[in-house]
């Protein structure tokens, strides 16, 4: 074991060298992983950092810190392995930094949320309809009574219905916030005496004369499409209406007689007195909720309104009943524009930085809303060759009435109609026979209040969160 080892080739210690020298392998295909492992000086591998910074760039965007990467490349599960071994980066947070490096900051907007105030187009445009075609009934029995004589007590008993409606229509909403069985509660009790006292104050000017059943029958017919319109059932009364819409439709090529001509609007009243009790049935068979009740000095400034705006009207139609046809058709389009007012609204907010932006921006929202509904009726003004200046103010002092109201703001508005009406009402039935030369200016001078009141009182953020 002492004697000298034996340095040539070919000897026994061949089996110790071949140990210690490496002998050729059959080369093999070898890929960038197999390569970081052998050549693990080579450092990060750009090319692949590059690829996966494109992969990601939507996500590594929006990052404010390179540790928003981390906790991404983590949360695809990225291991400490495929980073060292496919990337060629110590850590996950090295490999982090460079994507946040290489990739630009971009903060792309939010997508926008849908809009909670669009409008159903169908509907509103329904709903104008329906305030007009009441008129029909007028139509069909005008041969059958005097103008002169029965027409205060109509206008009186028409002008209560309004006024009394506006106000069960604002309670009867607070009450469907509690339950569908409350609202067809106070829509059964309120319509039942709204009729009844429209009926008995139109009975004062008719002396007790045959013109009163013609007022209770009116009443009537404004109660019950008062509930089916609160309660969304504008296609039910539609239907209800249709033996009117069948007699006038009519009388172009025919001449029905007095029976018909009386016959048509009694079908069409008893239809919608049986659809209106059907719906109140249905909803009073729903079981009862628990809820506050609403006071009912809540509801006096939009009655209030109801009766400033019906005398408004009532002036308006004295000079041209037509222009008055074409107010009421119009009702349906300034819902719809009060909708889109409260979504345009909105997306102002959105797009708001600071209180003066969003004041400038609700201003012009305003602008936009009132011009298209004054252009609007301009159209039908021109045709039928009405006043247009008298029309377009009374329509703008309406609309910013109801925009106000529509925002819980009820007592500005009652105001501002109610001096405005009482003026007009004075001037044009005490005064000079061309006192109703009055109803323009101080319609007008009513619409720049109202609308100082929209834009102080709307033109705030808070209103619209």
């Amino acid at each position: 074991m002492s004697g000298p080892i034996s340095l040539e080739p070919g000897g026994a210690e061949q089996d110790t060298l071949a140990i210690r020298l490496a002998v050729p392998r059959p080369r093999r295909f070898l890929d960038d992983a197999t390569l970081a492992i052998r050549l693990p000086s080579k450092g990060p591998d750009e090319e692949a950092v590059s690829a996966l910074a494109a992969e990601l760039a939507d996500r590594v965007g929006p990052a404010v810190h390179p540790y928003e990467v981390a906790a991404l490349l983590e949360a695809d599960g990225l291991s400490a392995s495929v980073i060292k071994e496919r990337y060629g980066h110590p850590t996950l947070f090295s490999l982090a930094a460079a994507l946040y490096e290489r990739v630009p900051r971009a903060f792309p907007e939010p997508a926008a949320p849908p809009d909670p105030w669009r409008p159903d187009t169908v509907r509103c445009l329904l709903r104008g309809v329906l305030f007009a075609l009441p008129a029909l009934a007028y139509l069909l029995t005008g041969p059958l009574w005097r103008i002169d004589e029965h027409a205060p007590v109509l206008v009186t008993a028409g002008v209560v219905s309004w006024a009394w409606g506006q106000a069960l229509g604002h309670r009867a909403h607070l009450r469907l916030t509690t339950g569908r069985r409350e609202a067809s509660r106070t829509l059964l009790a309120g319509s039942l005496l709204g009729a009844c006292t429209a009926t008995g104050l139109a009975a004062v000017p008719a002396a007790g004369g045959a013109v009163t059943v013609a007022a209770a029958a009116q009443s009537l017919y404004l109660a019950a499409a008062g509930v089916l319109l609160v309660l969304g059932r504008e296609r039910l009364l539609l239907a209800a209406l249709s033996p009117l819409i069948a007699g006038a439709a009519v009388l172009p090529w025919w001449e029905p007689g007095t029976l018909l001509r009386l016959t048509f609007p009694l079908l069409a009243l008893l239809a919608t007195l049986a659809v209106a009790l059907r719906v109140l049935a249905s909803g009073l068979a729903v079981p009862a909720a628990e809820g506050p009740r609403p006071r009912l000095r809540g509801s006096v400034p939009y009655g209030l309104f109801g009766l400033a705006a019906a005398v408004l009207v009532m002036l308006e139609g004295r000079q041209d009943p037509y222009a008055v046809i074409a107010l009421t058709l119009s009702m349906g389009p300034a819902e719809w524009l009060l909708y889109r007012y409260r979504g345009w609204s909105v997306a102002a907010l959105r797009a708001s930085a600071t209180p003066r932006a969003f004041l400038l921006r609700s201003s012009g929202v305003l602008a936009l809303c009132l011009l298209c509904y004054l252009l609007l009726l301009l159209v039908p003004a021109l045709l039928l060759d009405s006043a247009p200046v008298a029309l377009l103010s009374l329509a703008a002092v309406l609309w910013s009435a109801l925009l106000l109201q529509a925002f819980g703001v009820a007592w500005p508005p009652a105001v501002v109609c109610l001096a405005t009406a009482a003026g007009a009402s004075v001037v044009t039935l005490a005064g000079p026979p061309g006192g109703s030369a009055v109803l323009p200016p101080v319609c007008g001078a009513a619409a720049v209040c109202l609308a100082a009141c929209v834009v102080a009182l709307l033109g705030r953020p808070s209103p619209h969160v």
